[in-house]
């Protein structure tokens, strides 16, 4: 399954722009690049942010029910 560029809505509600994947160097695992498209406090304004892609993908637990850790939403 690819990860398509766009934007993406995280189970808890904030919204992530996904630029594309990446290959870990020493690994080749394959990592979704994403940038957060909030202000936070930590991180600045548009934080970049990498995911190993099989976790961005996953399903989470949400008060007992399977929900998309981070759902397209255009």
């Amino acid at each position: 399954m690819k990860v398509k560029p766009g934007r993406y809505k995280h189970f808890k509600g904030k919204f992530y722009e996904v630029i594309g994947s990446a290959r870990h160097s020493e690994t080749f695992e394959e990592m979704v690049v994403y940038r957060a498209l909030f202000v936070s406090k930590e991180f600045g304004s548009n934080a970049l942010w990498v995911r190993p892609k099989a976790m961005f993908i996953e399903k989470v637990a949400v008060a007992g029910k399977e929900v998309p850790r981070f759902k397209y939403v255009g």
